[in-house]
């Protein structure tokens, strides 16, 4: 099942290279002559990118729209600009990639390929497979536990039928076991719904990347709408704390994108979660890690400690999408994540990439007093 994307552009020279580059990657194009046109197809379609040309009559209108849209609020969105525009003014309306005019193949080739991850991943997020296993739920703020049974199960959440007259709200965590495993997945979880004849919705909050991995590849082998994620992406690793790393890589992912990190040291492997906060076009990106166990800072301390030992070991990363955030999303730290100098960075005042990359060599050159921070690979 092909990729959908909605385009806004009356300038035949763009509209030529980005069919072609589309095509090339498999995204159909929905192609509108004006703001009208596109306006009523966000309401009655599903688009996975809505590529706007931003001179376009409307354009900013069609951008702010597809928030709004119930089918489209997490399509991907791909701004056409000149380059006089400021990058801010560009993300508040709305657009997580920037195409920069002229539009060159190879340019447009480079954003759509990071663009097509993530519109694959936030499609495959919302694919359900009808499955009844038993769920046992624990409230952490009550102490008591309740069992229900699923009626269909996606990467997202899962629907459950409830037990009569029970109508429970807030955090849980759920424990369950997928047919044909043996290994039981424990995720926290938030009732997002409730529907008619005892049923209801559960969301799915953090998890662990193991979890999330489980869960991916079950849904991959059960579910025949399922497609292939496209291979991770190599990218440099340039600073690393225990609160999250800067990344080189030539199309970085939007802010708010959720990512799960693969980094290897020697014989060191560990696999993190993370949310883009800072994000540089066409330079790199800053993922502020999202779990919180001592299990996953263990596994920091260690990898951050053998790059600290070995300053000439270079690490091996590659980064994959995991979906957009339509809120902001909580991360569970400590009270050294609030002195951690990388986080303080991201959580700043918006800073222009260059002086945002100045601020990161200052960092650099400051002594750490533990093995909290490395740099890798720079200077």
């Amino acid at each position: 099942m092909s990729l959908k994307s909605l385009l806004l552009c009356s300038d035949e020279k763009i509209v030529r290279v980005l069919r072609r580059v589309l095509g090339d990657l498999e995204i159909d194009v929905d192609l509108c002559a004006d703001s009208d046109a596109a306006l009523r197809k966000l309401t009655r379609q599903r688009f996975e990118a809505i590529v706007v040309d931003i001179t376009d009559d409307g354009a900013t209108e069609v951008l702010r729209s597809a928030r709004s849209a119930a089918c489209n609020k997490q399509a991907v969105a791909v701004a056409i600009v000149e380059p006089i525009l400021g990058l801010k003014a560009v993300f508040d309306i709305g657009a997580h990639f920037v195409l920069y005019k002229p539009v060159s193949s190879e340019r447009a080739k480079s954003s759509f390929r990071a663009a097509r991850a993530l519109m694959k991943s936030e499609r495959r997020r919302n694919v359900r497979v009808n499955v009844q296993i038993p769920v046992v739920m624990r409230s952490p703020a009550a102490g008591s536990n309740m069992k229900v049974t699923t009626l269909d199960l996606s990467e997202g959440g899962m629907a459950v039928a409830l037990p009569k007259r029970q109508r429970p709200t807030g955090n849980w965590q759920i424990v369950f076991t997928l047919p044909g495993t043996s290994t039981a997945l424990e995720i926290p979880a938030q009732f997002a719904w409730e529907g008619s004849k005892e049923q209801g919705g559960l969301r799915f909050l953090q998890s662990s990347p193991e979890a999330t991995l489980k869960l991916r590849e079950w849904l991959k082998q059960n579910s025949p709408d399922v497609e292939q994620d496209d291979p991770p992406i190599r990218c440099q690793l340039t600073d690393l704390s225990l609160g999250g790393c800067y990344l080189e890589i030539a199309s970085p992912f939007p802010a708010s994108s959720r990512v799960i990190l693969s980094m290897r040291a020697g014989d060191i492997d560990v696999r993190v979660q993370g949310i883009v906060r800072v994000m540089h076009p066409d330079k790199g990106m800053g993922v502020e890690f999202t779990q919180g166990t001592e299990e996953h800072r263990a596994a920091l301390e260690k990898f951050v400690g053998t790059l600290n030992e070995n300053r000439t070991l270079l690490p091996e990363l590659f980064v994959q999408p995991d979906g957009l955030e339509s809120e902001s999303t909580p991360v569970a730290g400590d009270a050294a994540d609030s002195e951690d100098p990388l986080l303080q960075l991201f959580r700043g005042e918006p800073l222009a990439a260059e002086e945002f990359h100045e601020a990161l060599r200052k960092q650099r050159a400051v002594p750490q007093v533990s093995a909290s921070a490395a740099s890798a690979g720079q200077s």
